[in-house]
């Protein structure tokens, strides 16, 4: 149960927070979001492509490959028209610029940038009318490139509607250009509509694909959340309730003792009796009031938890259990507690003998279930102002059940929730041996302060099988 046995009053080591096995599942949760919407940011936004990307080189990826595009197909597409189309420079040098350099912008804003290529080309196409003898019109293929890596660029920023009609704008400019150009030139219309609506449909398969990741992380994220937060909620109100019982009893014995009192003593005044009777209705009244809310917090097929609360004087009776379920168990406890026959108990606190006695019950069931056979040692100290509890076991000796092969860690959440209640310290974890240790330290009289602010640390950190 942690890393080495604690010696008997000496505080357990506080672990780190970040070693909890909550820590580490939501960090993982964490990381493959990262993955999943760092190719696909939100639609409609200027944040560029990659811009999530956890690496620097990955976030200036696309700035790369579309100014390499740029910076090949601009002189290309001037070099092109000017010597096989016979455009004439200036006009060739214009075209080739704004067919290919709004790449640039693709990165950002593909839209905008498919605005202009998209009017680009169409003057292009229409300026090769007049040279396309022989030749690929009404598209040459540098538009055609360029055109291809802005509709891949496109179809991962912009929703599908978006895409569609970008595709449909293809195709009818398309369908038109290639009914006027020369009847002896290579068609590229064709070429055109299929190419582009494949790049269109393989970035919107990917931009999907990413967004449904990203949806199924932050709903795992939010289950994960609800999940620990429910359990933290059951065991709070577990707690209040075995609590409720401690408490109730205390104010029973104070109502029955005010109202005696003045048949008991004798020459009590009549201030003094009126005295005692407040304090006798004041104590029914909290009493009655602690019920109603016990009512609130009990489920309805909670009836059994109206026995009364178990403390460390039934820790033999607990072992005894333990045995006969065939888990080797060794119970240690403290010298005075051994001659005074478990009596020295009384002066633990209500809240810490209940919360002590809860954590070695816990930490036995995990060896029965998890580590059936495993040799365990339970040992109780106490310095007078705090109680040390250690529960160690081994390795299992006989194979561990597949119905217990896995835990749902709601009991090391009881565990630290107990311990945080009355100011103590838990730490908890398994040994090198493959055993188990959980090292509990708590206040023999119960804290002043809020409860509310924790005071000791819990490793929830646990192997598979732990509950």
């Amino acid at each position: 149960m942690s890393n080495a046995a604690t010696p008997p009053g000496q505080e357990p080591r506080a672990p780190a927070e970040e070693r909890s096995g909550h820590g580490v599942r939501y960090r993982a949760l964490a990381s493959l979001r990262e993955a999943a919407t760092a190719f696909v940011p939100s639609s409609g936004a200027a944040e560029p492509l990659l811009a999530q990307a956890p690496k620097r080189w990955m976030r200036r990826l696309p700035y790369v490959i579309v100014l390499g595009f740029a910076a090949v197909l601009v002189p290309v597409t001037a070099q092109v028209l000017g010597s096989d189309y016979g455009v004439n420079d200036g006009l060739s040098g214009a075209l080739g610029f704004a067919q290919a350099a709004p790449l640039l912008l693709a990165v950002s804003r593909p839209l905008t940038a498919w605005w202009i290529v998209f009017v680009a080309d169409l003057i292009g196409a229409f300026v090769l009318l007049k040279h396309d003898d022989g030749r690929p019109s009404p598209f040459t293929a540098m538009v055609i490139v360029g055109y291809l890596v802005l509709c891949l660029a496109l179809s991962l920023r912009e929703p599908r509607r978006t895409v569609i009609g970008v595709w449909g704008a293809t195709v009818a400019a398309s369908l038109v250009l290639g009914g006027v150009r020369a009847p002896d030139s290579q068609d590229t219309s064709v070429l055109m509509i299929v190419l582009s609506g494949a790049a269109l449909l393989l970035g919107t398969l990917i931009r999907e694909r990413g967004e449904t990741r990203r949806r199924l992380v932050e709903q795992e994220t939010i289950s994960e959340t609800e999940r620990a937060r429910r359990t933290l909620l059951e065991e709070r109100a577990r707690i209040a309730r075995e609590l409720h019982d401690v408490v109730a009893h205390h104010m029973t014995v104070i109502s029955v003792q005010a109202d005696s009192a003045p048949y008991r003593l004798s020459g009590v005044s009549d201030d003094i009796r009126r005295e005692f009777e407040s304090i006798a209705v004041g104590a029914r009244d909290s009493l009655g009031e602690m019920r109603r809310l016990l009512e609130v917090l009990r489920s309805e097929d909670a009836r059994d938890e109206r026995a009364p609360q178990p403390g460390l004087d039934k820790l033999r009776q607990l072992v005894e259990a333990t045995r006969r379920g065939g888990v080797p168990v060794e119970l240690s406890l403290p010298k005075p507690v051994l001659e005074k026959d478990e009596k020295e108990w009384a002066k633990v606190s209500p809240a810490v003998d209940l919360s002590a006695y809860r954590i070695v019950q816990e930490a036995l069931s995990n060896v029965v279930r998890h580590a059936p056979g495993a040799p365990t040692q339970v040992s109780l100290s106490t310095d007078g102002r705090h109680l040390t509890v250690l529960v160690v076991n081994g390795p299992a000796a006989k194979p561990v059940s597949g119905l217990e092969s896995s835990g749902t860690g709601h009991g090391l959440v009881g565990m630290g929730e107990r311990v945080r209640l009355v100011g103590g310290t838990l730490d908890v974890g398994p040994l090198p041996d493959g055993g188990f240790r959980v090292a509990a330290r708590l206040p023999v009289a119960e804290p002043s302060s809020s409860a509310e602010e924790p005071v000791g640390s819990l490793e929830t950190a646990k192997e598979p099988g732990t509950s």
